[in-house]
């Protein structure tokens, strides 16, 4: 569905995205991932045809996205800026989607008005920046596409607010197959949300899985031992992180699930548990191993 191939884009002498690919599946929710400034928001003006790359490729079903109408109107992009006509009540900008993007449902518009209880008269413009974004979702979901750009979606709704959109979406992904592409901070609600995650360090993708796989690959262990084992062991591990709270060791390893605990349990530990690890974690302790300092923050 999209395809980005060996992107590369540069503003006045400095290179943001650096031979990117990318490869999002159909029907899918994609979490772009990424410390600030690591080209998140460049990406995805490349992925919605706001920006024209300066080499690589920018595809969606086979198609160029840069100055491509018929590409484009089966795209919405919400982005955390957002910005309407500012004379234009919402009844006025949704007749305005509905002469730009074919498949537009009136019937939808009419229906959601129970989910957006905001009056269709008033300018959105003049509107919170929450209610702006609930009008973002309504038109943009009314507009039935097959793709939705997401940059910091849901900064703003209250909790609640933030329950239905997601629902509205996640409901259009398995009736109608649209693939949802979105970028946030919130690690926490991304990872109820997305099937696939990748994370873009310095104009790269250098981390993408499935998230039950990604997680399946990283470990959070706590163990202790009656007598503390040479560094035999951890050479055989590959350590993420490790903290030490009294005789208990915590640690972060990365590898075969059955591997890792063979190697530990060489070493006769007489504790030796597996924890959990949120998506939240995971993000700092891949990009933590890839040189990205998080020593002052980690605990």
């Amino acid at each position: 569905m999209i395809e980005v191939s060996n992107l590369s884009k540069s503003f006045g002498g400095v290179k943001v995205l650096n031979n990117l690919n990318l490869c999002v599946k159909k029907g899918s929710v994609y979490g772009l991932l990424g410390p600030n400034g690591s080209g998140k928001t460049t990406l995805i003006k490349h992925l919605a045809g706001i920006y024209k790359q300066n080499s690589g490729t920018v595809k969606i079903e086979g198609e160029p996205v840069y100055e491509n109408p018929s590409v484009k109107n089966k795209i919405i992009y919400i982005s955390d800026d957002l910005y309407f006509f500012s004379q234009y009540s919402i009844e006025e900008i949704a007749h305005f989607y509905a002469g730009h993007y074919p498949a537009w449902n009136y019937d939808r518009y009419e229906s959601l008005k129970q989910v957006f209880p905001i009056d269709p008269k008033k300018r959105a413009a003049k509107l919170s920046k929450g209610m702006q974004k609930q009008v973002a979702f309504w038109l943009g979901i009314c507009a039935m596409p097959k793709i939705m750009i997401l940059d910091e979606p849901v900064d703003g709704l209250d909790p609640v607010m933030r329950k239905k959109v997601w629902s509205l979406m996640l409901q259009d992904v398995a009736e109608h197959e649209t693939t949802i592409l979105v970028s946030s901070h919130n690690l926490r609600e991304l990872e109820d949300v997305c099937d696939h995650v990748g994370i873009l360090h310095n104009g790269e993708i250098v981390v993408e899985s499935e998230i039950d796989n990604m997680k399946s690959d990283i470990h959070k262990i706590q163990i202790a031992f009656k007598h503390q084992p040479t560094n035999e062991m951890t050479n055989e591990l590959n350590i993420l992180h490790q903290s030490q709270n009294g005789s208990v060791c915590s640690l972060i390893i990365k590898g075969n699930r059955t591997e890792v605990l063979a190697a530990i349990q060489k070493h006769n530990p007489v504790i030796l548990d597996v924890l959990p690890l949120t998506l939240e974690e995971i993000f700092i302790y891949e990009l933590g191993g890839i040189g990205y300092d998080f020593k002052s923050i980690l605990i």
